[in-house]
């Protein structure tokens, strides 16, 4: 790039000018590009050689103007255009283009330039990158003012912290002109511990918080917070609070540890303890309101280890020792009742057993009241057929004494009993004398007790002649 230098031939330049535009004296806005260039006298003429502006991948060329007219009131860097290459002719730019003296909003891109280097100075600086997992909070320095002041966020264009974050990608930004804050929408963990886990900084705060309770206990607890802010929440975090840095340690470790110790300070050591999880719930509860009042979320909140052998072992011990003797005595109360239970078993068994042994000689009873019965109806039965019978004897033998007669009567029934019940009236035993017939008479008595044995003839009633 050739830059042209007039020594003379022109007029002089306007008050506060150090380039001519209309071909005054000096150093001209107008540049010379690579070629043969005629009339360019030398002792007319200065040429100053410049190596072409060399913006690299990766970076944007930052503008200073050193001509042109003044910035307008209260208004740090001169507006942006709309066509970037205009920006860079010097003639259109202090010509037609008005452009203002001071730094540019708009950027050169990578790429090569044929600047005047007279009138134009750059600087490179980094293009804006948003990584993933992250967002770009924009804090323009250049745009109109909004309507209201006290407005936190604005929107694109506008002066101020815009309420749009740039999402994952590259952008070409004046970084002098917008500030970027970066700000993690990741899950963020943080341990209030003297050990970290996995996933934690390495520069969060390591110290356990110390809380006092109404009893006069001052000990250690272990805390563990997960939160995030979402997209949309971080341009209002960052106007209210700062970067992730700042989030942590002006807004979520002061609140984490303010909220643990008020709420310690309403109960005992021992109830405290006893209820962690209830503690950790309630802060959880107040963390989650106030820390959403910042645009920060909290995801989850737990309680670890509580105190230490140093600050609550004494209490802990006797509250142990305590805890053991009322087992003790649950356990020899438990051991008693199992005794007056086993006592009422045995006493219940015990009952049983009698009323069973009861209830037996009961039946026992009743079945020989029922056989008693039995006998008795049993005996009056046979007594009244026996009478009965004979009735009915006494009736036939009175009609057989009027037929033959009472004595024959009498001596047919003595026949009959002597036949039915086999009454041996024949003597079975014969005494003789001396006179010499004892094997006679021996035999004789051997006959007769053979024909007795014998079947009895039947003896038939004589006929009774009947006289005609």
């Amino acid at each position: 790039v050739g830059i042209v230098k007039q020594r003379f031939g022109g007029g002089n330049l306007p008050d506060g000018r150090i380039l001519a535009v209309n071909g005054e004296n000096g150093v001209q806005a107008q540049t010379l590009p690579p070629g043969l260039h005629l009339f360019y006298w030398p002792w007319q003429y200065e040429i100053t050689k410049e190596k072409m502006v060399q913006v690299k991948e990766g970076f944007v060329g930052i503008v200073q103007a050193q001509d042109g007219r003044s910035l307008p009131e209260n208004t740090v860097y001169a507006p942006e255009w709309e066509d970037p290459d205009k920006m860079i002719n010097a003639a259109y730019f202090l010509g037609e283009g008005n452009g203002y003296k001071g730094p540019q909003v708009t950027v050169l891109t990578p790429g090569a330039y044929r600047l005047n280097t007279t009138l134009f100075k750059v600087t490179q600086a980094e293009v804006v990158t948003v990584k993933t997992g992250m967002v770009s909070v924009i804090k323009s320095n250049v745009g109109m003012v909004p309507p209201d002041a006290n407005d936190r966020l604005v929107d694109e264009g506008q002066r101020g912290i815009w309420r749009n974050p740039l999402t994952e990608g590259q952008y070409y930004l004046n970084t002098n002109a917008y500030e970027v804050t970066e700000v993690s929408i990741r899950q963020t963990k943080v341990s209030y511990t003297q050990e970290t886990e996995q996933g934690e900084g390495e520069n969060q705060p390591l110290r356990p918080i110390k809380v006092r309770t109404s009893d006069g206990f001052t000990f250690p607890v272990d805390v563990r917070i997960t939160y995030k802010i979402e997209a949309e929440d971080a341009p209002n975090v960052v106007a209210m609070i700062g970067d992730d840095e700042f989030v942590l340690n002006k807004l979520v470790t002061p609140r984490v540890r303010s909220t643990f110790r008020d709420n310690a300070e309403k109960v005992k050591a021992l109830g405290y303890v006893q209820n962690r999880s209830e503690q950790g719930q309630q802060s959880a509860a107040i963390l989650k309101e106030e820390l959403a009042k910042h645009g920060v979320t909290v995801l989850e909140i737990s309680i670890g280890d509580v105190g230490d052998e140093e600050s609550l072992g004494l209490l802990l011990q006797t509250q142990m020792d305590r805890e053991i003797a009322v087992q003790e005595q649950e356990t020899f109360a438990e051991q008693q009742r199992a005794a007056e239970k086993k006592k009422e078993l045995s006493f219940t068994e015990q009952e049983a057993t009698e009323e069973m042994r009861l209830a037996t000689a009961i039946y026992d009873v009743n079945v020989a009241e029922q056989d008693k019965q039995k006998i008795l109806i049993g005996a009056e039965a046979e007594a009244e057929m026996i009478t009965m019978v004979a009735e009915a004897q006494a009736e036939a033998y009175q009609k057989i004494s009027e037929v033959i007669g009472a004595n024959n009567a009498a001596l047919l029934e003595l026949m009959k009993l002597v036949a039915t019940e086999q009454i041996d009236i024949t003597p079975t035993v014969m005494v003789s004398g001396s006179s010499g017939s004892g094997m006679t008479d021996a035999l004789m008595g051997t006959i007769l007790k053979g024909m007795v044995n014998s079947e009895d003839p039947v003896i038939k009633p004589p006929k009774r002649e009947t006289n005609n």
